[in-house]
């Protein structure tokens, strides 16, 4: 994919650009429909909605670089952090707001390499992860040059305990279990894996980048929910985004630690340059103030009570998408999940060509290796009797698969 584009020799009016750029939109994926099942949250809430827009328009050119410049912005991130902190069981000043979920593994995958260089005296520490781990890890273990060590996961779609503890060794510096695994929405064995870490010294990190702000709702409304966070012994670091269930907008992310010592690892200091001292928290220089007071105004908007009615949504709709599945012949929920998002797979039926005739009728549903992708939020509350006649038509009447691959991500 590439363009051609140069600059204009003469700037073009901003009515015009608004209506291209309205065409444009218009084809891009219909979330505010209900039509996806990723990338966005939401909410089913215009009032909420309409909020979080106008704090960002506020903050829309202000830059958190230097966070002492704007002492509201330094205040609200403080705020945001404590409260993730709070909802993770950890002291309110030991984690720091992100740009996103990659962001956030990727400061815990760093505090992890640089405290087993530096308090082991391990030189090439190794990550250890399941397979269902998201792609993230990968992609730090690239950038941080580690080694990726990934371990097939069990029937259940779960890490599997037993070789996870086989996989560790004298250079594994973090261990990784999901809250939930994208993929199957089922969350890993945290407490039997961070408890091995521990015995061996080795640090824990829970990925709740999607479970961190519905988990402790989930838990309150009275579902039995996995032990994941910092109750368990062993974990020493969480990655929660606000921008997911936290219903802001992107990119909010919170990374979290047993103390703020383990913090202090992110830290990045230098004092060498003509400018003056240089700090930052996370691995942005300049930063976007927007999404800082976009999370602090969406926290502070729902509240306690507006998370648990959004929970109460989600999980009801939940359980009507699996129940629905569950009458349809030709398909079914792959592995049964612990919160709001599933695999949908083939029982009989072509599950490609299923997705094919789903695409067709306007439903945007990401392609995974064994199955199609369902990731439930508010508002599909509204479209879910829709959703599962069309799914069931389309399991009764289907052609042959157009091959379509399994994707999520993209390079331009």
């Amino acid at each position: 994919m590439a363009s051609e584009a140069t600059i204009p020799e003469h700037g073009r009016p901003a009515d015009e650009l608004l209506a291209l750029i309205d065409d444009r939109h218009a084809e891009d994926i219909d979330w505010r429909g209900g039509r996806a099942f990723s990338l966005v949250y939401n909410v089913g809430d215009h009032e909420h909605e309409e909020l979080i827009e106008q704090v960002g328009v506020r903050y829309l050119h202000d830059n958190a670089l230097n966070p002492f410049k704007y002492p509201s912005v330094l205040q609200m991130e403080l705020d945001v952090i404590a409260m993730g902190c709070q909802l993770l069981g950890t002291a309110p000043n030991a984690g720091a707001l992100s740009s996103g979920g990659t962001e956030s593994i990727f400061l815990a995958v760093q505090v992890a390499r640089d405290h087993a260089r530096q308090v082991r005296g391990i030189a090439e520490p190794q990550l250890l992860t399941p397979s269902t781990a998201h792609p993230a890890f990968a992609k730090a273990a690239k950038y941080l040059d580690l080694e990726h060590v990934k371990v097939p996961v069990g029937a259940d779609g779960r890490a599997d305990v037993a070789a996870m503890e086989a996989a560790m060794g004298e250079r594994t510096g973090l261990v990784v279990g999901s809250a939930p695994c994208y993929p199957f929405g089922v969350i890993d064995p945290i407490e039997e894996l961070a408890g091995l870490a521990a015995e061996r010294g080795v640090l824990f990190h829970t990925d709740a980048c999607l479970g961190g702000w519905i988990l402790p709702w989930w838990e309150e409304l009275g579902e039995a929910v996995r032990p994941w966070d910092f109750r368990v012994p062993g974990v020493t670091s969480i990655s929660a985004d606000v921008h997911k269930y936290g219903y802001a907008f992107k990119g909010a992310s919170l990374v979290a630690y047993r103390s703020r010592e383990l913090l202090q690892h992110q830290f990045f200091w230098y004092d060498e340059w003509p400018g003056g001292l240089y700090a930052s928290g996370t691995s942005a220089g300049t930063r976007s103030a927007a999404p800082i007071a976009g999370a602090w105004a969406a926290i502070n908007h729902l509240g306690r009570d507006g998370y648990l009615r959004l929970t109460e949504q989600v999980r009801a709709t939940t359980r009507k998408a699996q129940a629905g599945i569950a009458g349809i012949d030709g398909v079914k929920v792959s592995h049964e999940p612990d919160v709001s998002l599933f695999e949908i797979s083939g029982d009989g039926a072509d599950i490609a060509a299923i997705g094919d005739v789903m695409d067709d009728r306007g439903w945007n549903l990401d392609r995974q290796q064994g199955g199609l992708h369902l990731m439930l939020s508010p508002y599909h509350a509204q479209v879910i009797d829709q959703f599962l006649d069309d799914l069931a038509d389309a399991a009764a009447h289907h052609g042959e698969s157009r091959g379509v691959e399994a994707t999520y991500g993209g390079v331009v």
